[in-house]
């Protein structure tokens, strides 16, 4: 595949440019000169007519076969038509085989055995399958078999051949061999091969008629001229061969050559006959095979091998196959066409062609497409294609392209100016500034224009111009024309490159390059180093080539184009170059270099400065040569010389024999040979006369030289002095450059001496003008970079420099021929510029620096007022350093790294530029997010689970959480709940710790806790249990306490009441009781109290002794009730009726006084005042609050509690109850211990009068009790008889009924167990007992006896003290063990007497007291 060569430089000049064609060539050789070509456009509108005479126009193109063209494709094609010759004159027809489906190529294939060394060694060593490998073919086929058997068949007979071998020896051996294999004779994949017979073609004569050009197809002879001249119809000599050889006819081998020699002339001189030359024979005629050579005879079956039939086609004898084979090659070159054509029919011939070939119209085949193919074609050996080529047409004989004055084309007014245009190419050579005005003839090609009528592929091969001049190619019209170009400089690498790619063809023919005949493909020469560029050369457009550029191309199309050389001063000194390079070519010149520089040195006095300073240079060197030269020819004996006119010669009269040098300023020659001459070069080469006898023959003596060198001296010194300074200033290194100042004072010295307008003066101003804009650009700089040191807000300056235009402007004012006073002040601006781009470099190169070092840096570079790339990508650096460093900062702390900080990082690290730091960053803070929200969706989830998870479930979780560097609300919630069920568990054990009875309070605060903790609590369900039963307790106790439709709460029920009586005297007896008690901590006024100092009691003691006081208050307080509602029935002076009942009346009618409270009650206004019951003590419904069930109930109550082993108010309350219970049953034992005989009481035989006042208390304190007994209704009957009836009611008229039944006795449960705190050490001294009213409290009972009437009033509680608790907790074993310890296990006898023991005392374990029923010792021995 071709690879299009870079673009080649397009210059577009202005009409000011385009004026002067020279100066604009000058303006941009130092460009173009390094591409060797380059394409000018011309300002729009420039158009010259076409001034051609198209129909006088007739030409006779060149045939080009392009893979002829292509330097390697020829190489190969030789090769082959060798081979092919070789094999057609020993009547075999060449074929070329096939191997994989590919034709083989032979040529490499020789070559390659050739490098390996040999057929014989690589045989030896086995290294055709490495050969196969090199060709391309893939391992593993057995490949190097089948290019082993065709090169032993093929090419092995010609090496040997060409080697100096016996060719009757080893082609008889080859041969033979090869008749053995028939096998390989029937492949008909092998093509035949028709040789291209270069050497004929170039010598046939054009025929009258030609077809177009147009793809070949080898399948007839071509004409080609024999020896003798004759032209003659024969088959093609060279065929391709293939896997089958006919078997050419050799003699034996047999010693009879020098035989076969001698009797030859000897046979010849004697008989006219044919005999054979290795029998000897003449008969068997029918069967003797003659050389088309030398027409010596051979009979068939004499040969070896014997041949069975005369040969078809010409047969050569082993000594003509060496005559032939063994001439040398021709010289090739393009031969011309049959046919001569006009411009018309030419164009219509490359029109059909192309469309043809592409198949599409020529306007629409896309330039690439045909650069590709026609490179593709050159490659080829396959495939040819030949096409037509109108060059070198003489513009003089038909008429240039551009119009020419006194031309037959006549121009329009509006067109005169093309006629002296300086870029018609037919002006150009002959300008003032062209070197090639001063040569005399009229050089076509060079002077004057040549025309070239393309068509498509038509090209024209790899050259360089003559005499190495520039050239100058115009399109007129037509399609394009593409180029390819390679410098001057790289003029011998192309030459070396090509010689070495194709040896022979330089060995044959060594100025081939000089011929126009060769190209090669530009890939080839660019992958050997050589540098090559292109252009496509459209209609209207001007491609000019440099001195010594090679060059070629092809033509797109049919197109017309225009071209010619000229030389400006410039290429003086190229051009003797040249001249020494022919000489070494023994090439011919154009013209005489010698003869131009003198013509140029006689019109001194009009020469440029320019000119003549380079004519100058080049003459002084002539001179010297020429010195040199004739002192040389003196030394060897040549004394003879004469004067000779060498203008008046032509250049075919004067040429060396030797070298082909045009000889202008001297010669030598011998009279031996006249006719000849050679330049003082080669007096070695004229003849072998000695060189006394030769003649210098010399166009002007050194003398005359002189006077012609001086005049160009004179006329350049002047220029040449003041040159010399501006080229020395201009070249002067870095140490010795002089000011800008200087340079001015060389203007003006130009201008005053009014040098003419040259190069180096033009170049002067440039510099200087550069000059002075750089100073003035680097001064707005350096002002504009102090103005601009403290202006505000951050945006680019409009006086910034980019860090490239800032050091590039700075190496310019450093390149400047000049020194200015500005550029080290820039260069240190520069020095710190780098200086901060090295940092930046070496800062960025860090992985992720610290957002304080570039700050720091940014600021620096903002100082700097340039353009700072480094700038962006620090900014952009420290966003992102900022960036990590707030992450790194957040995760470092880990209790302020919540989602949405983690979720706000990320979103601004989203919008950051790409970086590996902050991607790894950004890559951790997203897992640690998603990580994060997935605890927290599953910590949440958790939270929320019903049912809830076990708390090792969520210790585990918490243990995963701990290590996430986050802040989780929900984790934590979580870690709180763990902490709060750890809190709870732990508060829950230690409330049943040790058996402990926790109470309901605390229980209940418990459960209510643990309902807000979302986590599965093992000891939940038990504490719920409890309370629930606890619940069902107190339900079960308001049934059985509660009256119904009962306002009073159970605790109200069994708690002493704290509020009897008017509130007016219970707060005033609270004010006045208040005053002396300043120890009483707590209040006990109210139910509310009550119970809040029951629920915050430690224990049951504590409890027991809160109950207790507030019974001594109940107490007090009903004392003072009963004095009051007492003292209203009493006569006042007043004479006031007292307010009595509910009702707040007066007294009428039947009335009820309450046992209690000692008020009086309207009977009806008591509801169920029918239901009385007589001799039952009656209570007021406000003293009435409970059911008063009998202990028998309510005993298994407090069993039931105690099961459920939860401390509750109310549970609290009735153990009061019942120690009050079993206290007052003591008393009233101790009061009467006899037994009546049915099992109870008896209280009629007790001393009334005496105990009045006591009985009185117990009855009260009987009342008080929420629970019926049956000592209570006999000690109410005792004193009920004690008095009359008219004590119950105040004003009744019916009797007061007896009792209708005794009160039932106490059912006592079979088995119970109490627990009781230890009452004495630390626990009983945190027991407050009221001491110091004992005997206040005894004093106000004795005056409220005073004015008691009723013997109930009277009776006082007298057994009550301090010690009244401790007497109920005694052991009624009679030794007692006194057992101590936080839980001392009781148990209750049940036989008759109710009396309670410790079980260590009494010898009964705690599982025989569960479950076993206990009688004590006094029931066991009781008669009852």
């Amino acid at each position: 595949m071709f690879i299009p060569p870079p673009e080649c430089p397009v210059f577009e000049p202005s009409w000011e440019e385009f004026a002067d064609p020279f100066g604009f060539i000058n303006k941009i050789r130092p460009i173009a000169e390094n591409t060797g070509i380059c394409k000018i456009r011309p300002p729009p509108g420039w158009q010259p007519p076409f001034a051609c005479d198209v129909d006088r126009l007739h030409f006779t193109p060149r045939i080009q076969r392009l893979n002829e063209l292509e330097a390697q494709t020829r190489v190969k094609l030789n090769f082959l038509d060798q081979i092919a010759k070789f094999w057609e004159l020993q009547g075999c027809t060449l074929k070329i085989p096939h191997v994989e489906r590919k034709t083989l190529d032979l040529y490499v294939l020789y070559k390659l055995v050739k490098e390996e060394g040999g057929f014989d060694g690589v045989c030896k060593e086995r290294r055709w399958t490495q050969i196969a490998l090199k060709m391309g073919f893939a391992p593993g086929k057995a490949v190097g078999s089948h290019l082993r058997a065709h090169y032993e068949r093929i090419l092995y007979p010609y090496y040997l051949f060409q080697a100096g071998a016996n060719l009757m020896v080893s082609l008889l051996l080859l041969l033979s061999s090869n008749s053995q294999k028939p096998t390989l004779t029937n492949d008909t994949k092998d093509k035949e091969y028709k040789p291209h017979d270069l050497p004929q073609r170039q010598s046939v004569q054009p025929a009258e008629t030609c077809s177009i050009a147009r793809r070949a197809k080898r399948t007839k002879g071509r004409c080609f001229k024999s020896e003798l001249g004759e032209v003659c119809e024969k088959p093609n000599l060279r065929r391709r061969m293939g896997s089958y050889v006919k078997i050419p006819m050799q003699v034996k081998e047999e010693p009879i050559e020098q035989q076969v020699e001698g009797e030859k002339s000897k046979v010849r001189a004697e008989v006219e006959q044919y005999i054979c030359l290795v029998c000897g024979g003449g008969d068997d005629e029918d069967r003797l095979l003659l050389c088309d050579g030398c027409d010596d005879s051979y009979h068939t079956f004499c040969l070896i091998p014997p041949l069975h039939d005369v040969p078809k086609g010409d047969w050569r004898c082993p000594k003509c196959l060496a005559q032939e084979c063994g001439k040398p090659p021709v010289a090739f070159g393009f031969e011309q066409a049959s046919r001569d054509y006009t411009l018309r029919t030419f164009g219509d011939m490359a029109d059909s062609f192309k469309s043809d070939y592409f198949n599409m119209p020529v306007h629409m085949v896309p330039t690439e497409l045909v650069e590709k193919e026609f490179w593709r074609l050159v490659s080829t050996i396959e495939e040819d294609v030949t096409v037509e080529y109108g060059a070198d047409i003489a513009s003089k004989d038909f008429g240039s392209g551009f119009p020419v004055k006194n031309g037959t084309f006549k121009v329009s007014p509006v067109e005169e100016d093309y006629l002296s245009n300086g870029w018609n190419l037919n002006n150009m050579p002959v300008l003032d500034a062209s070197v090639l005005t001063h040569v005399t003839a009229d050089i076509c090609g060079m002077k004057l224009p040549w025309l070239y009528v393309g068509m498509c592929f038509s090209s024209f091969c790899w050259h360089i111009e003559d005499h190495w001049s520039y050239s100058i190619n115009y399109l007129h019209w037509g399609e394009p024309k593409t180029w390819y170009g390679a410098p001057g400089y790289a003029a011998e690498q192309l030459e070396n490159v090509m010689k070495s790619l194709a040896p022979e063809l330089f060995e044959s023919q060594p100025d081939l390059l000089h011929q126009l005949v060769t190209i090669m493909n530009p890939n080839v020469l660019m992958e050997h180093g050589v540098p090559i560029y292109r252009t496509n050369q459209c209609a209207g457009e001007f491609v000019i080539t440099f001195p010594r550029a090679y060059h070629s191309g092809f033509n797109q199309g049919f197109n017309f184009a225009e071209a010619v050389n000229f030389c400006t001063a410039d290429w003086m000194p190229l051009g003797r170059q040249c001249i020494q390079h022919y000489r070494s070519l023994n090439r011919y010149c154009v013209f005489s270099h010698d003869e131009m520089t003198c013509n140029i040195a006689s019109k001194a006095d009009s020469l440029e400065l320019e000119l003549a300073s380079t004519v100058q240079k080049d003459m002084c060197a002539m001179i010297l040569e020429e010195k040199m030269l004739r002192e040389k020819v003196y030394k060897l004996g040549v004394w003879h010389s004469q004067q000779v006119d060498y203008d008046l010669l032509p250049d075919e009269e004067r040429q060396c024999a030797k070298c082909r040098t045009t000889c202008y300023l001297s010669a030598i020659t011998c009279p031996c040979i006249p006719d000849q001459l050679v330049c003082l070069y080669h007096i070695e080469d004229l003849c072998s006369c000695p060189a006394r006898s030769y003649t210098l023959n010399y166009k002007y003596t050194l003398a005359e030289l002189k006077p012609l060198f001086q005049a160009l001296t004179a006329r350049a010194e002047s220029y040449e002095d003041w040159a010399s300074k501006v080229n020395k200033i201009l070249k002067a290194d870095q140490d010795n450059k002089s000011d800008l100042e200087e340079l001015h004072s060389l203007v003006v010295e130009a201008e005053k001496k009014s040098y003419p307008e040259t190069d180096l003066l033009s170049h002067l101003r440039q510099v200087i003008q550069n000059a002075d804009r750089c100073t003035s650009m680097a001064q707005q700089l350096l002002n504009g970079k102090r103005q601009t040191r403290y202006r505000s807000g951050g945006g680019k300056s409009q006086n910034q420099l980019t860090v490239e235009e800032l050091m590039s402007f700075v190496n310019q004012l450093y390149d400047l021929p000049c020194t200015i006073r500005q550029a080290p002040f820039l260069k240190a601006l520069l020095n710190r510029v780098e200086q901060f781009q090295q940092q930046s470099s070496d800062l960025l190169a860090e992985d992720m620096p610290g957002s304080s070092a570039l700050q720091s840096l940014l600021d620096e570079g903002a100082g700097l007022d340039v353009e700072l790339p480094q700038l962006v990508v620090l900014r952009q650096r420290l966003e992102q350093a900022r960036w990590v460093e707030a992450v790194k900062e957040a995760s470092d702390q880990p209790a302020d790294l919540s989602l949405d900080c983690m979720r706000r990082l990320i979103d601004q690290g989203v919008g950051l530029t790409p970086h590996a730091c902050v991607e790894r960053t950004m890559a951790r803070l997203q897992e640690l997010l998603t990580v994060c929200e997935h605890w927290e969706e599953k910590a949440h989830n958790m939270l929320t689970a019903r049912p809830c998870h076990s708390i090792e479930t969520l210790e585990a979780a918490i243990q995963e959480v701990d290590s996430i560097p986050a802040y989780l609300p929900s984790c934590l919630q979580l870690k709180d709940c763990v902490n709060g069920a750890r809190e709870w568990i732990m508060e829950a054990d230690a409330l049943q710790a040790g058996g402990r009875i926790p109470g309901l309070a605390a229980l209940s605060e418990l459960v209510s806790r643990a309902r807000s903790i979302p986590v599965m609590l093992e000891p939940l369900s038990r504490l719920e249990s409890l309370i629930s039963e606890v619940q069902a307790w107190k339900e079960s106790a308001a049934k059985t306490f509660l009256l119904r439709n009962s306002s009073h709460s159970l605790l109200e029920v069994l708690c002493p009441r704290c509020e009897t009586g008017p509130q007016k005297s219970k707060s005033k007896k609270a004010k006045d009781v208040s005053v002396p008690c300043k120890k009483v901590e707590v209040k006990l006024d109210s139910l509310f109290d009550v119970e809040k100092a029951l629920s915050t009691s430690k224990d049951t003691v504590s409890a027991m002794a809160t109950l207790s006081e507030v019974h001594q208050k109940e107490l007090e307080s009903l004392s003072m009730l009963r004095t009051s509602n007492e003292s209203k029935f009493q006569s006042s002076p007043s004479c006031l009726a007292p307010t009595v009942c509910l009702c707040h009346t007066v007294p009428a009618g039947p009335m009820l006084q309450c046992e209690l409270c000692r008020d009086a009650y309207h009977s009806g206004c008591v509801p169920g005042f029918k239901d009385i019951q007589t001799g039952l003590p009656w209570l007021c419904p406000l003293c009435k609050r409970s059911e008063k069930p009998p202990l028998d109930k309510v005993l298994p109550l407090l069993a039931s509690l105690q099961r459920i082993r939860v401390r509750l108010p109310e549970g609290d309350a009735l153990r009061y109850v019942i120690e009050r219970t079993v206290r007052w049953q003591h008393k009233v034992q101790l009061v009467s211990p006899t037994q009546h005989p049915n099992g109870k009481v008896s209280l009629i035989c007790l001393n009334i009068v005496k105990l009045g006042t006591e009985l009185e208390e117990l009855l009260v304190e009987g009342l008080l009790m929420q629970v019926t007994l049956p000592e209570l209704q006999q000690l109410y009957s005792s004193l009920l008889n004690r008095f009359s009836p008219s004590q119950h009611s105040l004003q009744s008229s019916d009797g007061i009924p007896e009792t209708k039944k005794e009160p039932e006795r106490l059912e006592k449960n079979s088995k119970r167990r109490l627990e009781k705190e230890n009452m004495e050490g630390q626990h009983r001294d945190k027991i407050k007992k009221p001491k110091k009213k004992k005997p206040k409290l005894s004093k106000e009972r004795r005056r409220e006896e005073k004015r008691t009437t009723s013997p109930s009033n009277s009776l006082s509680d007298l057994s009550y003290s301090d010690d009244s608790e401790e007497d109920w907790s005694v052991c009624s074993a009679k030794q007692c063990q006194q057992p101590e310890g936080n839980e001392v296990n009781w148990v209750q006898c049940d036989g008759s007497c109710n009396q309670w023991f410790h079980q260590i005392c009494v010898g009964v374990s705690a599982e025989q007291a569960e479950n076993e029923d206990y009688i004590c010792v006094s029931c066991i021995s009781s008669p009852y």
